[in-house]
């Protein structure tokens, strides 16, 4: 069963599902397991921290695979965008950042640019420098972004101004999107695809450690918190204004608000918080989710996530289509 739209005949995939590029998360082994299953597969190249983007493009192929950065990041490594551009990936992502610097380069070695955006402000920015597609990102999206607007009023809107001012640029949604009721209701706001996280961050080839999946999947969106003190601890400094959701514990409860304290005390509670990584104890250590977690029951392979997502879209979309339309 398949959903075709513009994004699939665009990209050559059969499902109008792209992975997240998490930050580390999205590694090759999951970005390969969701091209295989159907889906656009895009490596997390995140910060551009060395060795691990030389060693996931030394892992195996990325043809069909896109790359994502964090655009303030990657100014701090330029020299990564001319190594992908190199291996000529399906796609590259930019996030987080004026996308200005680097879309001529990318667009002038024919690769196809995907900005995300959380903002109408940065959707005009996006069109204004050529995007091929705009990632709308609302607010319920785990680890980094903005609490600004959701998903439910962020992406009929953008679709409304791309269809008036930019009606060749695909949009995907993002932020929610976990099965298949939430994929079939962002293609009925006027999305093309849905770019998915937490829902492949639990799933079986993701190299987050099982204990912490498990200790996820007994959450719900309630137990999710947007903040900035795990970027603190981390050493990480983020521009405003972003912040991350995450799900929230004891390091959440005891420091957020109180960032001036924790920047007081860093080394012992970067510490503390290291060996809590390292000892799989989430009540302190970090578990980088977005609200949808409370859909997710199970850790299952990629494959079986994204067949049972389109079957219930599919299932839904053509219950209420008119008896000669089809999906």
């Amino acid at each position: 069963m398949t959903l075709p739209t513009r994004f699939t005949a665009h990209f050559g995939v059969r499902h109008p599902i792209a992975l997240a590029p998490m930050a580390t998360v999205s590694d090759w082994k999951l970005a390969r397991a969701v091209a295989d299953a159907g889906g656009l597969g895009i490596l997390g190249a995140g910060y551009g921290t060395q060795p691990w983007l030389d060693d996931q493009l030394a892992t195996g192929p990325i043809d069909g695979l896109g790359v994502g950065f964090i655009t303030w990041a990657l100014g701090d490594h330029p020299e990564n965008l001319a190594k992908v551009i190199d291996r000529r990936p399906a796609a590259i992502v930019l996030s987080f950042g004026d996308e200005s610097t680097f879309a001529p380069t990318i667009r002038g070695a024919g690769i196809p640019l995907i900005c995300q955006i959380q903002t109408l402000e940065q959707l005009g920015r996006a069109i204004d420098i050529g995007a091929d597609a705009v990632i709308a990102q609302g607010g319920e999206a785990g680890g980094h972004g903005m609490a600004h607007r959701s998903s439910f009023t962020l992406i009929p809107e953008v679709a409304d101004l791309l269809d008036r001012y930019a009606p060749d640029t695909l949009l995907l949604a993002a932020g929610g999107v976990a099965d298949g009721r939430s994929l079939a209701a962002a293609l009925a706001l006027g999305a093309d695809g849905a770019v998915i996280g937490t829902r492949f961050w639990a799933a079986a080839e993701s190299p987050i450690p099982l204990a912490a999946k498990k200790h996820a999947l007994a959450a719900s969106g309630d137990d999710t918190v947007r903040q900035n003190a795990l970027d603190i601890v981390r050493q990480l400094e983020w521009p405003a204004p972003y912040t991350i959701r995450t799900l929230r514990n004891s390091f959440t409860d005891r420091w957020h608000g109180n960032e001036d304290e924790l920047r007081a005390d860093i080394d012992a509670q970067r510490t503390r918080f290291l060996n809590a990584r390292r000892d799989e104890d989430y009540d302190f250590a970090d578990v980088v989710v977005g609200e949808a977690v409370g859909q997710i029951r199970e850790v299952q392979p990629v494959a079986a996530i994204i067949d049972e997502m389109v079957a219930t879209a599919s299932q839904i979309l053509n219950r209420h289509t008119p008896e000669h339309e089809t999906v």
